[in-house]
């Protein structure tokens, strides 16, 4: 039965780098027969210059009707002075909570060529392996009331709620335990409970699935001393479980330990499985055009989606394993080069991928 991948390419460096993991899908699609079927839609900036909107009806029903969703990179400076509700990010957030998108899968892989490349010296970093499971469609980035508001004494205020339900919290704390039973069995969860009522609920639910996963040894830890512990001792953690913008935060961190953002995909499921996948940077409207960009982590998250909602994990293991040979023969974009290693555009990176998937 043929599956059917929405392709979103998104603003900025997004066209380019889904460019090249069509490159990558289109040769893994043919190498195992796996009857791939692509279809394209707009969101973020590229929807609203041509649609008014940053998320069209016709890419939500064509998400709807897909098995999975590959994206590249939303916004940039060019629509920062548009109104807040047409912001290319608010069409983003949308698609997530219209698909229920609630989980969200960071892993943060150290490749080990590219330990030099990393902020933190290679001792410390060399070997890691982490999982951020993020909460994606609750939080303070979703609760209401929310806004702008003017004070009796005529000063401005903005105001956010943050809030998390049971239900929203089992959920997302099911898919963090199920992820440590099939990795090293350590879950650590963080929330900010000495100060926040909403991370007090969240931890006391978090003990309370605890005795279901008997073979998960849960852990506590507040957000500021675990952004600590990400580079003091990174290797500590296994599968990390925290909220939407604890989440945040957390990965771009865990990201840099990496070597780069560049290298960093991402999953973001539905109950059933179905995702969203896409590069955990940003649109990157700095270099868009010059052939800069590192198309790695999207290429990287593709294989997620091979993994994860398109039941095809020797496909994903063959684009992970191209990767590493790439890697292998010294070839690095701007962001992960160092002396010693090839430089290559975004195009050469790509090519490079494809023809290690074909040669092995």
């Amino acid at each position: 039965m043929n599956s059917k991948v929405l392709v979103i390419s998104g603003d900025g460096i997004g066209p380019e780098i889904t460019r090249e993991t069509q490159k990558v899908l289109d040769v893994v699609n043919k190498k195992f027969d796996l009857g791939l079927e692509f279809d394209e839609a707009l969101l973020g900036g590229a929807a609203l210059d041509a649609t008014g909107v940053p998320l069209p009806d016709i890419t939500l029903e064509k998400a709807r009707a897909s098995d999975a969703i590959l994206f590249g990179a939303i916004g940039g400076p060019k629509w920062d002075d548009v109104d807040r509700q047409l912001r290319p990010e608010k069409g983003l957030l949308q698609i997530r909570s219209s698909l229920q998108l609630f989980g969200n899968l960071r892993p943060a892989i150290l490749y080990p060529q590219l330990a030099d490349a990393s902020s933190l010296k290679p001792e410390v970093v060399s070997g890691l392996d982490i999982l951020i499971v993020r909460e994606l469609t609750g939080g303070i980035y979703f609760g209401e009331p929310r806004g702008i508001r003017t004070l009796e004494n005529g000063e401005r205020e903005g105001y956010n709620t943050y809030k998390y339900n049971e239900t929203e919290i089992k959920r997302i704390g099911k898919v963090a335990f199920e992820a440590a039973q099939k990795r090293g069995g350590k879950l650590c969860s963080v929330d900010k409970s000495n100060v926040l009522e909403a991370t007090v609920l969240w931890r006391e639910i978090m003990e309370q699935m605890a005795p279901d996963y008997p073979d998960v040894e849960l852990t506590h830890m507040y957000v500021d001393n675990a952004a600590m512990q990400l580079v003091r001792a990174p290797k500590q953690f296994d599968v990390i479980v925290t909220g939407n913008m604890f989440g945040d935060i957390l990965s771009d961190a865990a990201a840099m330990l990496t070597g780069s953002i560049g290298m960093l995909p991402s999953a973001s499921l539905d109950l059933n499985g179905r995702g969203m996948y896409e590069p955990c940077h940003g649109s990157a409207p700095d270099i868009a055009g010059e052939n800069k960009a590192n198309p790695l982590a999207m290429i990287l998250s593709a294989a997620m989606m091979l993994r994860y909602s398109l039941g095809s994990p020797e496909a994903a293991n063959a684009i992970e394993t191209a990767v590493g040979h790439v890697l292998d023969q010294g070839l690095r974009t701007e962001d992960i080069y160092s002396e010693g290693t090839q430089k290559v555009g975004t195009i050469a990176m790509g090519d490079a991928v494809a023809n290690a998937l074909q040669a092995h």
